[in-house]
């Protein structure tokens, strides 16, 4: 069974800085958009990041621009979030996602959350003094 498997995350204080990783268990997904989510308390999975199956193009909601940096290294088959300057308002469960057929960032943004098959775990964030 195919699996991603997340590491990182904790709690941090705002404006400090971590880094996500999520490993698929299969070459496979390195053909594909990698991307995460995250979830916070009593609200619905907002998408935060993708990147294209080469690494070549990123996307990020508004809320992560210019803070957070989407990474892959297929040879590792792994996906990375680096997060900085670390918010409240960005504590959340974080999740990485992949599908097969999901290309490119647009194939990843096109499609709703509740469409994508492939999760990890997910990874507690949280932001606070």
């Amino acid at each position: 069974q195919v699996q991603l498997v997340q590491s990182g995350g904790g709690l941090v204080q705002p404006g400090a800085s971590l880094r996500l990783s999520c490993t698929a268990s299969a070459r496979t997904f390195n053909n594909y958009a990698m991307g995460w989510f995250r979830q916070a308390p009593g609200r619905g999975r907002e998408f935060v990041a993708t990147i294209n199956w080469s690494g070549t193009t990123t996307y990020y909601s508004d809320s992560a621009k210019g803070r957070f940096t989407i990474s892959r290294d297929n040879a590792k088959n792994s996906v990375y979030l680096q997060m900085n300057n670390l918010r409240p308002e960005d504590t959340a469960v974080y999740y990485c996602a992949t599908d097969i057929g999901l290309l490119s960032t647009t194939d990843f943004v096109g499609r709703h959350p509740d469409e994508i098959n492939y999760w990890g775990q997910g990874t507690q964030v949280t932001v606070s003094s």
